[in-house]
């Protein structure tokens, strides 16, 4: 019987998704980096948290260090083993988005536009697209046909973004 309870007690004594990255990006914010990204996975044994952030209003190769993602992870260890919200047995992991940066949330779609990305389209798959604009929490993507090599552009709600990257043409680094 107490197996059958345990998931349900461990879940509801976490945070939310949504407090739990307010109260995380809050946290990065104050040492000065930007949360590009947080997820949480794992078990009701052992959660993993993936954290990635870079510095705030960084410019073109002036990225984030393993210096960085240390003090993050040190400043964030810290207040989860304070609060406990994690509980005890947890796996902390902080990196850099990467180049194929991941696209989370609206401000990313935002701070884009005129990027392209990959992306998860709910009901449509996987597709590369420039954003042209992003209004009234509806993206406007542009889609070129492979076939015709027409663009054709697309507006979908920013919530239909299931996944997104943006993408990188390693045939030009």
């Amino acid at each position: 019987m107490r197996a059958k309870l345990l998931p349900a007690l461990f879940f509801a004594t976490m945070k939310t998704d949504d407090s739990l990255v307010d109260e995380v990006e809050e946290r990065v914010r104050n040492l000065g980096f930007d949360l590009i990204d947080l997820k949480r996975k794992g078990s009701s044994r052992r959660t993993i948290l993936e954290v990635r952030v870079d510095l705030l209003d960084s410019a073109s190769g002036d990225g984030i260090t393993v210096d960085h993602c240390t003090q993050v992870s040190r400043m964030l260890e810290e207040w989860l083993d304070e609060v406990g919200f994690l509980g005890e047995n947890y796996v902390l992991e902080v990196s850099s988005p990467g180049i194929e940066r991941p696209i989370r949330w609206l401000r990313h779609w935002e701070e884009n536009v005129g990027r392209e990305v990959k992306v998860k389209l709910a009901g449509r798959g996987r597709l590369v697209a420039e954003i042209v604009a992003v209004e009234d929490g509806q993206l406007v993507l542009r889609v070129k046909q492979k076939k015709s090599g027409e663009s054709e552009d697309l507006t979908v709600p920013v919530t239909d973004a299931l996944d997104a990257r943006l993408a990188v043409d390693w045939n030009n680094i």
